[in-house]
């Protein structure tokens, strides 16, 4: 289970040419990452979404800015949202006035559990062969890559508390990103296909 490739959905939950996301404590140096929970990857391929069997193949990676984005177990639904140039005053008070925090991630109470036990595997990928994709934060080769070295994360709330990030739990992300779509500050969302129904949804 790992970060071969994001999900179309994913891709398109997106935004294409976003800002990047802020700064976080100790972020540390520009690097690609794989994340992955098999402790066991050397070697990775370029391969084709399974769900987009007739796209590229490629090997997928983020950078270090962006690494925070995988601080979930592979399949956990999440958004993510950061303050951009374009912003709004309205916004900012909105999503981020309550909290001192720049960077917000949000998942759901089903997943807390999976969040907790969960051990990641962070993969540094030499960057040679790595070109920016349009996705702001996500890097792609065409040609097979050995990793480079390995980090052992064990506790994903403990990251985020690190980081300075803020890492919201709720019942359903929906009620949270439908807001955030319309909005003008900058997201990411992650295997949303796998979020409990909108509340609206339930009866």
């Amino acid at each position: 289970m790992s970060l071969q490739e994001p999900e179309a959905a994913d891709l398109a939950a997106g935004q294409p040419g976003r800002d990047q996301a802020p700064p976080y404590a100790g972020e540390g140096e520009f690097a690609l990452w794989h994340f992955s929970e098999d402790p066991d990857l050397l070697e990775f391929r370029p391969r084709a979404p399974q769900a987009s069997p007739d796209s590229a193949r490629l090997v997928w990676a983020v950078d270090t800015r962006h690494a925070p984005l995988f601080w979930f177990p592979r399949d956990c639904p999440r958004g993510s949202i950061w303050p951009g140039p374009a912003t709004t005053t309205q916004d900012l008070e909105r999503f981020f006035g309550q909290s001192g925090a720049t960077r917000v991630h949000v998942t759901e109470c089903g997943w807390a559990d999976r969040m907790q036990a969960c051990r990641l595997y962070a993969y540094r990928l030499p960057a040679d062969s790595f070109r920016p994709h349009a996705t702001g934060g996500y890097w792609v080769s065409s040609e097979p890559v050995e990793a480079a070295g390995q980090v052992v994360i064990e506790d994903l709330i403990g990251c985020h508390a690190e980081a300075g990030i803020e890492l919201r739990i709720t019942p359903s992300l929906w009620p949270f990103w439908r807001r955030v779509i319309a909005s003008t500050v900058e997201y990411s969302g992650s295997r949303l296909r796998n979020a409990a129904p909108h509340p609206d949804q339930i009866g």
